[in-house]
């Protein structure tokens, strides 16, 4: 991605009043309703004592988070605001950890935690991660590579549901 690009994605929200604050709202609001329906799912296998499903809910996303927090600690790629000394939509001072992208690739491994449950609400935060995927790119927090791996590694991640 070169600064033009990220310009050209970024310009419908430039060019309006209060394009970066809906960027920014809706960021908030897919992060929030998808990280809020994972514990929702996980307190229902609870409630229906499905006590071996809530164990592989909570221990793949979990071991999985934790090694890619790892990875991106150690590896910590610029951000694209660092990179172009751009101006982000989204409000970021985080030096670093851009890669890959923490915010998608936690949607999708919930997507597939849920997918595992039930397959029209798994595609459904699926979707909603494609498009905080495009949010973050846009908004200036991840370069298209970031947001494509994180997507990825969730889906991979949430392979051993299919087993289960």
């Amino acid at each position: 991605m070169t600064k033009e690009q990220y310009e050209k994605w970024s310009s419908p929200f430039r060019k309006f009043k209060h394009g970066a604050a809906a960027l920014r709202y809706t960021d908030k609001a897919i992060t929030g309703a998808v990280f809020l329906a994972y514990p929702v799912l996980l307190a229902g296998f609870a409630f229906f004592q499905r006590f071996e499903q809530l164990f592989y809910c909570c221990l793949i996303p979990a071991v999985s988070f934790t090694l890619l927090s790892v990875f991106r600690k150690a590896y910590s790629a610029p951000r694209p605001y660092e990179v172009f000394s751009i101006q982000p939509l989204l409000k970021k001072e985080t030096v670093g950890k851009s890669f890959p992208s923490r915010h998608v690739f936690s949607a999708f491994v919930i997507a597939m935690t849920f997918f595992y449950w039930n397959r029209a609400a798994g595609a459904t935060i699926g979707t909603m991660g494609i498009l905080l995927a495009y949010i973050r790119v846009a908004g200036g927090a991840h370069f298209p590579k970031d947001v494509i791996v994180g997507a990825l590694l969730g889906i991979l991640c949430g392979l051993p549901y299919l087993y289960l």
